[in-house]
């Protein structure tokens, strides 16, 4: 009901009885003041749920801050840079975990990436419309797995056969290569950071290429199909609409899958090894900062241990924050040089 739709007649006829002009007007000003009542409610109570979030996640940095303040206190900042990590002499450093967590995760985007890219390319692009809603729906069946399932596979199935034919090829071929050689040397046992980065790389997977694929899906067709008529190729494609149409999307995938591999937690404690030191070689044994505190936590009896693994908790979340930060930067200079380019 509007001011312009009253009778200028100051009357009208509704169910039988005369309505005044001012009683219509009255009834308008009560609407309008109950929508506004109802739209200021609606806007309060969105803006509470998002500082809730902002509150949760403050006091998750409370808490870790003070729960890490005994070891930084003891050991000052030393405990980032410092390799050991002994309970029994209550001897506490950082440097292993952070190593074996950066170097799994690297490994799992290497591997993850390309084929997370190939895979969803593929169902977008070259697939058969027949095999594309089942091959799609196995992809995404991948990320509903538990973790665990993919750490007890790693090390019963995958583990054993890494260990007798991936490996004893790494070495007689790659082993020789000055510098990167170094990096395939060492006993074939199957376990250590470059199966546990393997076994990452399969659990990203799916979750990178589901989010890849979905972004593609959203190129409007008449971009692609105008490529296409003036004789490109799917690559060119790919490359000069897709992926500049879609780079928001394609980073936030490779991120998601990123942000997962960082905190993953049983599939690596099963297949990485859980030795705290820092070696030259992949396949050496070695420990996350996950699998640290999933061997440690239930077992930690003393203030100081307590602390350390809260403060590798702690070093774990500023890892993720500066992961974000720098693909938040990495978009805006995308998107500036584009601004540029036009």
């Amino acid at each position: 009901m509007s001011i312009a739709g009253i009778d200028a007649t100051s009357q009208s006829s509704t169910k039988g009885k005369y309505v005044s002009r001012e009683e219509q007007l009255t009834a308008l000003a009560t609407r309008l003041s109950r929508q506004r009542w109802q739209d200021t409610l609606f806007r309060r109570t969105t803006l509470f749920f998002a500082l809730f979030v902002l509150a949760i996640l403050a006091a998750i940095i409370f808490s870790l801050l003070k729960g890490a303040l005994p070891v930084f206190d003891k050991f000052g900042f030393g405990f980032l840079t410092s390799s050991a990590w002994n309970p029994v002499t209550h001897e506490y450093g950082a440097l292993n975990a952070i190593y074996g967590t950066v170097m799994t995760s690297v490994i799992a985007l290497l591997f993850g990436i390309p084929i997370s890219f190939g895979i969803a390319i593929f169902l977008t692009e070259l697939c058969p419309a027949w095999l594309k809603r089942p091959l799609g729906t196995a992809v995404e069946l991948l990320a509903a797995i538990p973790s665990i399932i993919y750490g007890m596979w790693g090390l019963f199935v995958f583990a054993p056969l890494f260990s007798e034919y991936a490996q004893p090829f790494l070495t007689k071929y790659v082993g020789a290569i000055p510098f990167i050689g170094a990096l395939f040397k060492g006993p074939a046992m199957g376990i250590g950071v470059l199966a546990a980065g393997i076994i990452l790389a399969v659990m990203v997977i799916p979750f990178i290429a589901s989010v890849m694929r979905d972004v593609f899906d959203v190129v409007p067709p008449v971009l692609k199909e105008s490529a296409y008529g003036l004789g490109a190729t799917t690559w060119e494609v790919v490359r000069n609409i897709v992926l500049p149409y879609t780079k928001a999307g394609v980073v936030g995938g490779i991120m998601l899958g990123l942000g997962r591999a960082l905190g993953e937690t049983m599939a690596v404690t099963f297949v990485i090894g859980n030795a705290p030191k820092i070696a030259a070689s992949l396949f050496e044994p070695g420990s996350s900062i996950a699998s640290t505190l999933a061997n440690e936590f239930a077992e930690a009896s003393n203030e100081i241990h307590i602390s350390a693994l809260i403060s590798l908790g702690l070093v774990l979340f500023i890892i993720t924050l500066i992961v974000l930060s720098a693909a938040k930067l990495m978009l805006a200079q995308l998107d500036k040089r584009e601004g540029a380019k036009t």
